[in-house]
């Protein structure tokens, strides 16, 4: 999922509330994970600011738990604690297929693409009983899919058939190769060489793959060998482009990675205080990042698509570090 992307979606509201315990069908059994059933009003998400106009979120929330994540504020709208909830509390809009049936329906839709898991991951282990984002597939086209679970390969042939005609990307997001620094920051996510292995097996059936080598988290993946590991498995396993950027700590998401920073990297936390005084990193740090990764893929031979010149940020930043991290 992308820092650019989270929208809020004032439409998507609750009308029910239906406390259900996790019991996954085809995924791992998160115990400690509730699921609520909500209806939604509408789907389709209009997008300001972005080179794609239209976004869905099949959920809100997400059991994978990542520490950076940066959508945890949409758990915010429905007063719902996005430090300590994001990843506990599953809002499962049950009836999100019939409504976007009814709004692809209308006069005035004009099948552009629209990019399915901007701020939450569509396929995330609640998918696995509810096919939520299968069922969304069937209806819409074309199709942009942002995914750290390798689930989506249980519709590949939607995808391939996609593909083939009106169009579909799969991208996976990889923030690390190391596996240990991975269930650290991520602790209920696949691990990368699965991502990579789901990647693989979509490249092969026809689908477009990408890989998202994101966030770029300043003292524990920037390392310049960090980011070459990812770069070199993606392209080893067949994604045709890769992009990237740097953590950003907007509300909510800020207190829940100081929290994972006090627990586990409590060394880290003077430096980030110092480089994230505002939402971003200093604009140096990021242009750093593009300019690494950016030689790494001249090097291995991976393009940069129109997404990944939208996504670099160059906003200014709101003070100078006394020491800038990517060693």
């Amino acid at each position: 999922m992308l820092p650019s992307e989270l929208f809020p979606e004032p439409d998507s509201v609750p009308t029910t509330l239906q406390p259900r315990l996790f019991k996954a069908t085809g995924a791992r059994v998160l115990p400690q994970v509730e699921w609520v059933e909500i209806q939604v009003k509408s789907v389709l998400n209009r997008v300001q600011g972005m080179s794609f106009k239209w976004s869905i979120n099949p959920y809100r929330g997400c059991s994978h738990g990542c520490k950076f994540c940066y959508a945890r504020l949409t758990h915010w709208y429905l007063d719902q604690d996005g430090v300590n909830s994001w990843s506990s509390r599953i809002f499962v809009k049950i009836n999100a297929p019939e409504v976007l049936r009814r709004e692809l329906a209308h006069h005035s839709w004009t099948r552009e693409e629209v990019h399915l898991g901007t701020a939450t991951d569509p396929y995330q282990p609640a998918e696995g009983s509810y096919k939520i984002s299968g069922q969304i597939l069937e209806a819409l086209t074309p199709v942009n899919i942002v995914t750290r679970s390798t689930m989506v390969v249980r519709d590949v042939d939607l995808l391939t058939r996609l593909a083939s005609g009106p169009g579909a990307m799969v991208c996976f997001s990889i923030a690390t190769m190391d596996a240990a620094v991975a269930r650290e920051i991520e602790p209920d996510v696949p691990p990368p060489l699965r991502r990579l292995e789901a990647l693989r097996s979509l490249a092969l059936a026809g689908v477009p793959v990408a890989v998202l080598l994101a966030p770029v988290i300043p003292g524990i993946t920037d390392h310049p060998k960090q980011l070459a590991a990812v770069v070199m498995a993606a392209k080893d396993y067949g994604a045709s482009s890769l992009w990237t950027n740097a953590l950003h700590l907007g509300d909510i998401t800020r207190q829940a990675f100081f929290q994972y920073l006090e627990h586990r990297r409590p060394e880290l936390i003077p430096e980030y205080e110092r480089m994230y005084r505002g939402k971003y990193a200093p604009s140096a740090y990021r242009r750093r990042v593009q300019e690494v990764v950016g030689a790494l893929k001249v090097r291995h031979g991976l393009h940069t698509s129109s997404e990944a010149r939208r996504r670099h940020d160059d906003a200014p930043a709101p003070h100078s570090p006394q020491q800038l991290f990517l060693f």
